[in-house]
């Protein structure tokens, strides 16, 4: 968008782009695994990340948060080598490279070891779901933000280290049968609210601040009738909510509970839930939806979407294979205009429809995009 369009106004995606390590070696090796993501970014040749860098190509965002994208500390062997052997490489004759000079990442909890036995199998092991968020070694679904406008990385805030039991009414899990709480209190204690992170990334925009706040739910699955997983869920989401309102309660990893105070923001990712969905928590995405300082009035569609489940007459706003609405760029009120927006799912009978065919070809989620113009506050 920058490069075609008034600089009033921009373009902001989310992608979960589903590049783990272990989709790309499965010989039970966890240290080769953790390697693999990085020998395929070298090498500027893997399918599935060739199509994820033409569709970024085709549809151009100026900032895009890439969620399960695993966190790598060396950028050189990571996220700069998807830049450089794959976004700045042109995929067909007819796309254009592309280039995000800012970057910014860190580290998740996902794959990160605990000591505890978090889902009461009888071992704490320190991996999956006893990591302080599921995962099967450090960094595994971790996320990214690329920008063409310049990152305040000063004034970043991240959010991985707020433990659960400090939001007050949290949602504590308990077993039905007994009411026992799933977690022992040594773990309530200590659990961490983020399964991956959430983020406060200022973007210097026409010499102004725009907040992408960035955020990947735990799905709200996987569990039991405990539903452990998806009262976290809720409460990531609403730890978005309070922090937008506010509320005194969070504090930030460098322990600062200073209140949000941007005016112009958007938020960004892959949210795992779903008003329409049965597994989600009722009222979690009314949390964002509802918002008083949150536009949420604009719903990116896809024709293909459509068609991927024509009885349902909300299918076209669906952007993950499995049919429902996951993924979500929400703006600010103040601030911003929506102008447009969609979500990149070609129909079956469209020449790119190669690029979503399966998740092999790309991913099981869409990239869903707004774009958005200045207004002067």
């Amino acid at each position: 968008m920058s490069e075609e369009n008034d600089s009033r106004q921009i373009r902001v995606a989310t992608f979960n782009v589903s590049m783990e390590a272990t989709n790309y070696r499965s010989d039970g090796d966890e240290k080769l695994n953790e390697k693999a993501l990085q020998e395929q970014l070298s090498s500027g040749n893997n399918s599935q990340i060739k199509n994820i860098a033409e569709i970024i190509q085709r549809v151009r965002p100026d900032i895009i948060l890439l969620n399960e994208f695993d966190y790598i500390e060396n950028t050189d062997i990571g996220i700069s080598a998807f830049i450089k052997n794959y976004l700045n490489k042109s995929q067909k004759p007819d796309t254009k490279s592309i280039d995000y000079p800012y970057v910014f990442l860190a580290p998740v909890n996902t794959g990160e070891p605990s000591p505890f036995d978090f889902n009461r199998d009888g071992v704490a092991n320190g991996k999956g779901g006893d990591a302080w968020g599921y995962g099967n070694y450090p960094g595994q679904y971790g996320m990214v933000v690329l920008s063409q406008f310049p990152i305040d990385e000063k004034k970043v805030r991240t959010f991985k280290h707020f433990k659960w039991k400090d939001m007050p009414g949290a949602l504590q899990p308990k077993i039905p049968e007994s009411g026992e709480h799933w977690y022992s209190e040594a773990q309530w204690q200590a659990f961490r609210l983020s399964s991956k992170s959430m983020w406060d990334v200022p973007i210097i925009w026409k010499g102004e601040p725009l907040h992408l706040l960035a955020q990947h739910p735990t799905p709200p699955v996987f569990d039991g009738p405990e539903n452990r997983n998806g009262f976290r869920n809720h409460d990531e989401i609403r730890l978005l909510a309070d922090y937008l309102s506010g509320e005194s309660y969070i504090y930030d990893d460098q322990q600062s509970n200073e209140p949000f105070s941007g005016k112009r923001f958007v938020i960004a990712g892959d949210l795992n839930a779903s008003v329409h969905s049965k597994e989600t928590v009722p009222g979690t995405m009314e949390l964002l939806f509802e918002h008083s300082l949150i536009d949420a009035q604009f719903i990116p569609t896809s024709s293909g979407g459509a068609r991927n489940d024509p009885s349902d007459p909300l299918a076209k706003q669906h952007t993950a294979f499995w049919k429902s609405r996951a993924d979500y760029v929400l703006p600010s009120k103040q601030g911003l205009v929506v102008v447009g927006g969609g979500v990149f799912w070609p129909q079956p009978q469209h020449r790119l429809f190669r690029l979503v065919k399966d998740r092999k070809a790309s991913s099981d989620h869409r990239l869903v995009y707004l774009d958005l113009v200045w207004q002067q506050l």
